[in-house]
């Protein structure tokens, strides 16, 4: 009958269970089941029509000629990267920062203020500090901070001559904070802790006084008599220092001794004169006064003996010789006892000038040979005497070498002599030369530097053209700027200007007599400044004033006054 299963298919199939199946046959195509015959009308139900999918294109390969370009753009972007974390620093400096401008500014306008410290935002410390809190690496701001530091020492230095001394310890402690400390500060903190504490430094100074005492070093600023000196000036009452003044005084009284026994006059006046300075209540100083005018009068009857006789010998014209009868060996006998005799000096020039005398004579009467010998002797008194320059010019092909460097003329009779034709070029040359020792000679520049100096140059232009009347008018000239420029520097008060220029005069010059005034002046105007320098409690420089008068003129009538106003000063 229609619409029943058939027992026995019923029976052939049973009950089905559901099972998952298997799973390795799920891309399989579905099997769809014979339709089951129960009898009843079948219907077919059409499925929508569907467009077949487009068939799926093989995977697209790379090319190989591509492969590279991604492992090319990784490394590219890591070594950039490299680059610009190397070069930031660099990198930062070029990116404006406007507000780190203005904070340097404003650092650097308070450093040249003064204001160095403080707690308003607006000091220097502070300026610099915010800078390098904003960029830690700035040089700018780093090099401000040490500046601070170096101002603050110099604060502190000030502060302490003062007698500041809270300020000097303010200073200090902010130097030491800037700079990390160093010698300065720590010189400047013993300073401070001295002056705080006045009997240890006085008894610093006895110790370093009796360890200079027992090294046998009495003289100098930091010889036992100067600390003795520094430490009765504070004390007057101070037994210790007076005592060893004393011990001082002795010490340098058996040198002044003895270097009279030895003959050495020069050196037993200065140790006298010390003595009168350090220790101007020293009982054997009269003594010792009366010793040395004793010398003095021996010396310089012997010394005014020797000048007659030199002076006699010079006019009889018996300049040189090999016996004691001449000047030069007169002259010489005098500087044996006094070194530094202006007259003797000025002897051996006058000698030097008459040798130059005869030399152009006996070059009037072309008698080259006699007038070299005698220009010869006449350098071996005065090398660099410029009318010796002009004359040795003379000399037939010249008195130097023209291979010299320009402005290095070689006095060398034997070297290679200029020619006498002077080609155009030559001419030029020399002319060149001469304009430029006109020029060095009015800077005042006459014997240095060597070879730029207007003694050299025009020595150089006379050795290439030993006829050039500028050239030898120049040198010639050269004494006669030489006073004049000696001259101003007096009167300007410039002593070491005046100074070097007398002796460049004396070199230039020698046996020139109105050098005796000069140099006269001179030691006066020594005496002078120190004078007003030890009224001003300067005396080292007062002493080291009052020696460069003694060299000049020993017999000065104001010099005994002068040392012994210093020593009261003490």
């Amino acid at each position: 009958m229609s619409g029943r299963r058939d027992n026995n298919d019923h029976g052939q199939r049973g009950r089905t269970e559901p099972t998952l199946g298997r799973i390795d046959n799920l891309d399989a195509p579905e099997i769809t089941p014979a339709p089951v015959d129960d009898g009843l009308p079948h219907f077919r139900v059409d499925e929508p029509h569907r467009r077949a999918p487009a068939p799926t294109p093989p995977p697209r390969r790379s090319g190989g000629k591509r492969g590279w370009l991604l492992p090319v753009l990784v490394l590219v972007l890591i070594g950039g990267g490299t680059a610009l974390w190397l070069q930031q620093d660099r990198l930062r400096g070029l990116v404006p920062s406007t507000e780190l401008n203005d904070v340097l500014a404003q650092a650097n306008t308070a450093l040249e203020a003064g204001r160095l410290d403080g707690s308003n935002g607006d000091s220097a410390r502070e300026l610099f500090e915010k800078a390098r809190a904003q960029q830690p690496d700035n040089d700018q701001a780093r090099d401000g901070l040490r500046r601070v530091g170096q101002a603050e020492v110099a604060r502190a230095d000030a502060a302490l001559t003062g007698g500041r001394y809270d300020e000097a310890e303010t200073a200090l402690n902010a130097a030491r904070e800037l700079l990390g400390g160093g010698s300065d500060v720590e010189r400047l903190t013993q300073q401070l802790a001295q002056a705080r504490n006045p009997q240890a430094q006085a008894e610093s100074l006895v110790d370093r006084a009796q360890a200079a005492f027992a090294a046998g070093k009495l003289d100098g600023d930091d010889g036992a008599g100067a600390l003795y000196r520094r430490l009765l000036d504070a004390d007057k009452t101070n037994a210790v220092a007076a005592r060893g003044l004393d011990k001082v005084g002795d010490a340098l009284a058996a040198q002044a001794r003895q270097a009279l026994a030895d003959g050495d006059k020069a050196k037993s006046d200065a140790l006298v004169d010390r003595i009168a300075v350090l220790v101007p209540g020293y009982s054997d100083l009269p003594s010792l006064r009366a010793t040395q005018a004793e010398t003095k009068k021996q010396d310089d009857q012997a010394v005014t003996d020797l000048l007659t006789q030199g002076n006699d010998a010079l006019r009889a014209g018996r300049f040189t010789g090999d016996g004691d009868d001449n000047a030069m060996s007169r002259f010489r006998a005098v500087l044996a006892v006094d070194p530094d005799n202006a007259a003797a000096k000025a002897g051996l020039g006058q000698i030097a000038q008459a040798l130059i005398v005869q030399a152009n004579a006996a070059l009037d009467s072309d008698d080259a040979n006699q007038a070299r010998q005698l220009l010869d002797e006449a350098a071996r008194l005065a090398p660099k005497s410029a009318e010796l320059a002009a004359t040795r010019s003379r000399l037939p092909g010249g008195g130097a070498s023209h291979d010299a460097s320009p402005g290095r003329a070689q006095a060398d009779d034997s070297a290679p002599q200029a020619s006498m034709a002077v080609s155009p070029e030559q001419a030029a040359k020399v002319a060149g030369m001469v304009r430029q020792a006109q020029a060095a000679a009015s800077r005042g520049d006459i014997m240095t530097p060597p070879g730029e100096s207007a003694y050299d140059l025009y020595r150089g232009a006379l050795a290439i053209d030993g006829n050039n009347d500028a050239a030898r008018a120049g040198l010639q000239g050269l004494p006669a700027q030489v006073a004049r420029q000696f001259q101003q520097a007096l009167a300007n008060g410039n002593l070491n200007r005046a100074d070097d220029l007398y002796g460049t005069l004396a070199d230039l010059a020698p046996g020139d007599a109105g050098q005796n005034d000069l140099r006269r002046k001179l030691a006066s105007a020594w005496i002078d400044q120190a004078l007003a320098r030890s009224d001003a409690g300067d005396q080292a420089s007062a002493l080291q004033s009052l020696e460069r008068a003694r060299r000049l003129a020993p017999d000065d009538a104001r010099l005994p006054m002068a040392y012994s106003r210093v020593g009261r000063a003490h």
